[in-house]
C-alpha cells in the first residue's frame, strides 16, 4: 500500500505538483463556499474563460514568465468589468457573463492561433501542465492564497451577509458592489493560481464541487469549507496518484490535472450516493 500511496512523491516533479495542488485546495475550498452561497458557479466558469487571453498574451510577450503577470492583469479587468455590468438594470448578469465569456475567450484563440505551435499550446493553456510546476510557480501560489484568504477573512461576516441578505447588509451601510468586486477578485484569483498547473477549463472544478461536496455533509459554513478543503485536497492526493501508477505500470498516460479533476467529481457522486443510501436506511 505504501508503494502505491508514498512512492510516487519520492520524484521532485510529483513533490513539487503535489504541493501545488494543496495550496489551490486550501485556496479554492475556502472560496468555493462563497461561490455556493452566492450561487455563482457561472461567475466562475466565466472567469476560467476571460483569463485565457490574459495567460496567452503574457506567454506571448514573455514566455512562461509571463503567464502569472498576464493572467492576474486580465484577472482584474475581468474583475471589475463584470462588477460594473452587473450593476446595470439594462443588463441582466446572465447576458453579461456571456457577453465578456465569448468575447475574452476569443480575443484568447485569436491570440494563440497566430502562432505556429497552435495546438499544443493551445492545450497546455486550457488544461495546464501539473507535472511540469516549477518552486517559482509555487511560491506564485502561496503569496495568492494568502492575499485572498487574509482578505476573505477580514470580511468574512460582511461577505456572508451579502450572500444571504444583500438589503439588510446595505441597511448596515456596506458598499454592495465593493463586496461584490471582492469576490470577484477572489474567483479570478484562484484562476490565475491554477492557470498554469491545472489550466484555465479545469479550475471550474476547484471552484465549485469542493463546497458543494461539503454542502451534502454538513450544513454550516465553517464545515462545509473544512470539508471542502479536505475533499480537495483528498483529490489531489489520489488523483496524482493514480495517475502515475497508470503510467508507470500500466503504461496508459492519464493528464495529472484532469485525473485530479474526475476524483475530486467522483469523490463529490460517492459522498451523494452515501448520503442517499444513509438516508434511506433510517
Amino acid at each position: 500500500m505504501s508503494a502505491i500511496l508514498l512512492d510516487p512523491f519520492a520524484a521532485p516533479f510529483m513533490a513539487r505538483a503535489l504541493t501545488e495542488l494543496l495550496l489551490l485546495a486550501v485556496l479554492a475550498g475556502v472560496v468555493s463556499t462563497h461561490v455556493l452561497t452566492r450561487r455563482l458557479g457561472f461567475v466562475a466558469d466565466t472567469m476560467t474563460h476571460t483569463v485565457f487571453p490574459g495567460v496567452v498574451l503574457g506567454f506571448l510577450t514573455a514566455g512562461v514568465d509571463g503567464v502569472f503577470p498576464g493572467a492576474l492583469a486580465a484577472a482584474a479587468v475581468t474583475a471589475v468589468l463584470l462588477t460594473l455590468l452587473t450593476r446595470s438594470r439594462r443588463i441582466t448578469d446572465d447576458t453579461a457573463l456571456a457577453v465578456l465569456l465569448a468575447a475574452m475567450f476569443a480575443v484568447g484563440v485569436v491570440l494563440v492561433s497566430r502562432r505556429a505551435s497552435y495546438t499544443a499550446d493551445l492545450t497546455s493553456f486550457l488544461f495546464g501542465r501539473l507535472l511540469t510546476v516549477t518552486a517559482a510557480q509555487i511560491t506564485q501560489t502561496a503569496v495568492v492564497a494568502a492575499v485572498v484568504l487574509l482578505v476573505l477573512g477580514l470580511l468574512h461576516k460582511e461577505l456572508v451577509l451579502r450572500a444571504f441578505d444583500a438589503q439588510a447588509a446595505a441597511a448596515m451601510g456596506y458598499r454592495i458592489w465593493l463586496l461584490d468586486l471582492v469576490l470577484n477578485l477572489a474567483v479570478a484569483l484562484v484562476v490565475v493560481a491554477a492557470a498554469q498547473s491545472v489550466g484555465t477549463i479545469l479550475v471550474i472544478a476547484l471552484l465549485v464541487v469542493p463546497a458543494a461536496t461539503g454542502r451534502l455533509v454538513c450544513d454550516r459554513i465553517g464545515p462545509i469549507t473544512v470539508a471542502g478543503v479536505a475533499v480537495a485536497a483528498l483529490a489531489g492526493y489520489l488523483g496524482l496518484a493514480i495517475s502515475y501508477h497508470a503510467s508507470i505500470a500500466y503504461h496508459l498516460r492519464l493528464a495529472g490535472g484532469a485525473t485530479v479533476v474526475l476524483t475530486l467529481v467522483a469523490a463529490y457522486l460517492l459522498t451523494m450516493l452515501v448520503r442517499r443510501l444513509a438516508r434511506a436506511v433510517v
